[in-house]
Parts: structure tokens; C-alpha cells; sequence
């Protein structure tokens, strides 16, 4: 079941994206990855950015996580992480396309890191397009909160549809 996540889910939450990040090591930057991958600080500050977290539950268990944050005439789709245990069982697909449903704006955008394959090939799946570095590198500048090496380390993928 999908629902929209509050206060009361933040630890929750927390730990659903650092389990799940833990496919990150070893596959980004080196001087990228921390322990834990997102402190409870830096997700507090995305939620104030904004950031509005849906979740998957199964069993009466939080398994999923998605944010959904309105940036001037964009939606970025950040933070998509489901437990380890309960990858490949398309939760992730579910929840992008229930937050895909809530966006307002006509582009959506989402940036994980290059050298996550699997992410990339994930968005793709579900119409989104890679864009240029040139490209990339100015809308994370414009849209993102993020360090210029992260930027210099990310790819951006978009998708444009028409509103009613």
C-alpha cells in the first residue's frame, strides 16, 4: 500500500535509504560515500527543502521510500530507495508511478549517480531520457542542493509530458 509519509516515519525512513544505499559502495566516488550514506541532519534538511517522502508498505512495514519535491517549474523525483530484502519485486516501479501522478509540472527530472547502471536503466524503463553532461551539469546546479563533486559525478534524466 502506498501513503504519504510523515514525521512520525523519519527514522523509518532513514534507515529504508541507508540499507538500500549500501549498493552505492564501492560503485561511486570513494570521497562520495559516507557512513551512514545519509545522516539523520541531512535528511531533516531535505524534508525542509521541500523533499515530501511517500512510502510502500507491506505487511504493515514501511519497505520503500520515494521523495517528490516541486522546484520552480520542474519536479525532481529524489531519494528512491527500497530495502535490500525487497528489491526486484517492482515497489520501486509502483511508487514512481503513483509520485509520477502527483506531479503538477510538465518536466520531471531525477539525478542518481553515473555509475549506477542499474538506476540509470531503472528511469529509462519508465520514459525518462538521459541528458547531456553540459545539460546535466545545469540543472543540477539550477534545481539540486548538492556539493560540485557530486555534481561532477551524477547524471540527470528527464521526462516531459502534457498536462491536461
Amino acid at each position: 500500500m502506498m501513503r504519504k509519509l510523515n514525521e512520525a516515519d523519519f527514522q523509518a525512513v532513514l534507515s529504508i535509504i541507508n540499507d538500500a544505499a549500501v549498493a552505492y559502495k564501492g560503485k561511486i566516488p570513494t570521497d562520495c560515500w559516507k557512513e551512514p550514506y545519509m545522516p539523520a541532519q541531512e535528511l531533516k534538511e531535505e524534508i525542509e527543502r521541500g523533499v515530501q517522502f511517500y512510502g510502500y508498505t507491506q505487511r504493515c512495514a514501511l519497505v520503500a521510500v520515494m521523495g517528490i519535491q516541486p522546484v520552480g517549474d520542474v519536479t525532481l523525483i529524489r531519494h528512491a530507495y527500497t530495502l535490500t530484502n525487497h528489491q526486484r519485486q517492482g515497489i520501486g516501479e509502483k511508487l514512481l508511478i503513483y509520485l509520477l501522478g502527483l506531479a503538477q509540472s510538465k518536466r520531471i527530472l531525477v539525478g542518481t549517480w553515473e555509475t549506477a547502471p542499474w538506476a540509470v536503466r531503472f528511469y529509462q524503463k519508465h520514459g525518462f531520457i538521459l541528458l547531456s553532461r553540459q545539460e546535466t551539469n545545469k540543472l543540477l546546479r539550477k534545481y539540486w542542493t548538492i556539493p560540485e563533486r557530486q555534481i561532477e559525478t551524477s547524471v540527470v534524466l528527464e521526462q516531459e509530458r502534457r498536462l491536461q
